[in-house]
């Protein structure tokens, strides 16, 4: 990573909002996305007994998808109908890949929630990565692709090169560096990585277009 672009970002950043996220703006920002509700919802809707139904897992999906601020337009009604046209043999195959991916082995859960999703052209970095970074985010990132190929290409993260078609092993690498960059900054910075991850896209949209 390019260290020095880093520190030049934390330095504005922390200029313009003292505090960090703890800064008014940043918390009525917060509140605006529904950040927490959106947490406690995943994390009570994905703990681990709650997979013994993959009817209501699915169910949960859709409702994290549908009201999340991080999702498209675009995206959230090819969901919402995805759900709807679900077989149960379907279900409990997502449903399984995202209990693996959360409770157990991570690249095989996320092999099976990709090659479904797939199955109906909806193997999309934000619905494979979202549910997981309400749930657990202060470990998993979310994957926006401009925002993704903006932080690779502006603070030189080296060996990661960005595929539109999902896989762990991208997943992985990214998430890697981006806690290491996590580490780099100021501690009220640090909230979790989904925030991180905000203040990275908001330092792009002073030097890139994101759309």
């Amino acid at each position: 990573m390019n260290k020095a672009k880093l520190k030049e970002a934390e330095k504005k950043f922390i200029m313009r909002f003292p505090g960090g996220f703890s800064n008014p703006q940043m918390l009525e920002l917060t509140k605006k996305h529904k950040v927490e509700k959106m947490k406690k919802m995943a994390q009570d809707s994905f703990a681990i007994g709650q997979f013994e139904s993959a009817d209501n897992i699915i169910d949960s999906m859709g409702k994290i998808v549908s009201q999340s601020s991080l999702i498209s337009l675009f995206e959230k009604p090819k969901f919402r109908d995805l759900v709807k046209v679900l077989n149960d043999s379907e279900k409990k195959h997502l449903a399984h890949g995202l209990k693996e991916f959360l409770h157990g082995d991570q690249a095989f859960g996320f092999g099976l929630m990709t090659g479904l999703l797939h199955e109906y052209k909806l193997a999309k970095w934000p619905l494979l990565t979202v549910c997981s970074i309400y749930y657990r985010p202060s470990v998993e990132v979310f994957i926006k692709p401009t925002t993704a190929k903006g932080i690779i290409e502006y603070f030189e993260l080296t060996g990661l090169k960005y595929h539109s078609n999902p896989t762990f092993e991208f997943y992985k690498a990214f998430r890697e560096q981006i806690m290491q960059m996590k580490q780099e900054v100021h501690a009220s910075l640090q909230v979790d990585n989904a925030a991180f991850c905000g203040f990275l896209m908001m330092t792009l949209e002073n030097h890139l277009h994101i759309d």
